[in-house]
C-alpha cells in the first residue's frame, strides 16, 4: 500500500495549527496562565486560575490515557515515557524555566498569547527563548546538558509512567492505565470543582477546553501522524515532529526550531512542523481574538531594569525548558498526561522555582522601598 507522505504531513500541521488557534484565543479570553496562576496563591491566596490549569490536567489525563487503552495512540513511544529518568535534568531545569518565567511575566504559551494581544516585550522573549533553546539543543549550552546533567539519572526496568511502574506490584498494565488515570482525573476535579468561587462557565470552558487541545493534539500527531512504515526509512514514523516521536503541546524547543525555519527558509530540508504550527496557531489564535475584541494594543519595555529581567528570564526559560524537556505546557499538560515520573518531578520543580522567583522579586522591591 503507497503511503502519501506529503498529504499525511499537510494534514498534521494544518490541523495542529488549528488547534494552536484553539489554545491561543482560549488563553486569551481566560487568562489562562500558569505563572499568574501561582502567583495569585502566593500573593492572594486566589486559586482560580490554578483550578482552571489543574482542571486542564485533569481531562489530558484521562483523555490521553483513553486513547492510549483504546488502541489509538501509544504513550510509550513519545519523550516524556523513556526508560531513562534523567531526574537532575528535570529538577535543574524545571527551577531555572520556573525562576524565568516570573521575570518575563508568563510560560512560553503566555509569551505567545502576548505576542498576538501587540506585546512588543513577549516578541523579544520568544525570539531569545528561542536563541537559548537552540544553544541547549545543539550548540555551547549543550555540553553542560549533556555532560552535567543527563548522566546523572535512573534507568527504570520499564518505561516511567505510573502504570508501568505500578504493574509488578498493582497487576495488569493496560487495566492499571484506565483505572489510574480515572482515579487521578476524578480527584482533581472534585477539588478543582469544590470551589463555589471556581465554577464559572468561563473558568470550567477554559480547563476543559485546554484540557481536550492537549488530547487531540496527541491524536493528530500519534494516530493521524503515525506510519507504520516510512517508505524512505522501511521503519514506523511519527510525521512532522522535530523529535521523530509522538508529540503534544510544548512551547520551548519549538520556539528553537520556529526561529530556525525563519532564518534557512529556503533550505528545502527546513520545514513547517507540529511543534512550529502550534506555535504560530497559539499567535493567531490570541490575535483574532484580541482583535475581535478590541483588546490588541501595543506594548513596550519600563526601562532598563525591565529589559534585564525579560532577556535573563528568556535565557533561563531557554535552557531549562530544554534541559527539563518541556515547560509548563509541554511537562505540566502534555507529559502529566502521559502519567510519567520525570514530568510530575519537573512540574514540582516549575512551581518551586516559580514561587522561589515571586519571593526573591517581592524582596527585591521591598529592599528598593
Amino acid at each position: 500500500m503507497d503511503v502519501n507522505i506529503g498529504s499525511i504531513v499537510s494534514q498534521v500541521v494544518w490541523l495542529t495549527f488549528f488547534l494552536g488557534v484553539a489554545f491561543g484565543a482560549i488563553a486569551q479570553r481566560s487568562q489562562f496562565c500558569t505563572m499568574g496562576a501561582v502567583a495569585d496563591i502566593v500573593s492572594m491566596g486566589d486559586w482560580n486560575r490554578m483550578r482552571q490549569w489543574l482542571l486542564a490536567i485533569a481531562v489530558a489525563i484521562l483523555g490521553a490515557n483513553l486513547l492510549a487503552y483504546l488502541g489509538y495512540i501509544d504513550l510509550s513511544k513519545s519523550i516524556y515515557t523513556a526508560p531513562r529518568l534523567t531526574w537532575l535534568s528535570h529538577v535543574v531545569g524545571g527551577t531555572l524555566f520556573g525562576f524565568g518565567m516570573v521575570m518575563t511575566s508568563g510560560c512560553g504559551s503566555k509569551t505567545l498569547v502576548r505576542i498576538g494581544g501587540g506585546n512588543l516585550k513577549s516578541l523579544i522573549v520568544f525570539i531569545v527563548i528561542g536563541l537559548f533553546a537552540f544553544m541547549t539543543l545543539k550548540g555551547v549550552l549543550a555540553l553542560p546538558r549533556v555532560n552535567w546533567l543527563e548522566p546523572v539519572s535512573l534507568t527504570l526496568g520499564t518505561t516511567q509512567d505510573l502504570p508501568s511502574l505500578l504493574a509488578p506490584m498493582l497487576g495488569d498494565k493496560h487495566s492499571l492505565q484506565l483505572l489510574l488515570s480515572v482515579v487521578i482525573s476524578l480527584l482533581l476535579s472534585i477539588f478543582v470543582l469544590a470551589s463555589p468561587s471556581f465554577r464559572s462557565l468561563e473558568n470550567v470552558l477554559a480547563g476543559l477546553g485546554i484540557g481536550l487541545i492537549i488530547v487531540a493534539a496527541w491524536f493528530v500527531s500519534g494516530k493521524l501522524g503515525y506510519v507504520a512504515e516510512d517508505p524512505d526509512t522501511l521503519q514506523e514514523a511519527f510525521v512532522a515532529t522535530n523529535s521523530g516521536k509522538m508529540e503534544s503541546f510544548s512551547f520551548v524547543a519549538p520556539f528553537a526550531y520556529t526561529v530556525d525555519l525563519l532564518i534557512f527558509w529556503t533550505d528545502k530540508s527546513k520545514a513547517v512542523s507540529f511543534g512550529i504550527a502550534a506555535t504560530l496557531g497559539m499567535v493567531a489564535g490570541s490575535f483574532a481574538y484580541a482583535v475581535a475584541t478590541r483588546k490588541f494594543r501595543w506594548e513596550g519595555f519600563g526601562g532598563v531594569d525591565d529589559v534585564s529581567n525579560h532577556l535573563i528570564g528568556a535565557a533561563l526559560m531557554g535552557f531549562g525548558g530544554v534541559t527539563a524537556l518541556g515547560c509548563t505546557v509541554g511537562q505540566g499538560l502534555s507529559g502529566i498526561s502521559t502519567l510519567a515520573l520525570g514530568s510530575l518531578i519537573t512540574f514540582t520543580s516549575i512551581i518551586a522555582g516559580c514561587v522561589l522567583s515571586l519571593k526573591y522579586q517581592a524582596w527585591r522591591l521591598d529592599r528598593m522601598a
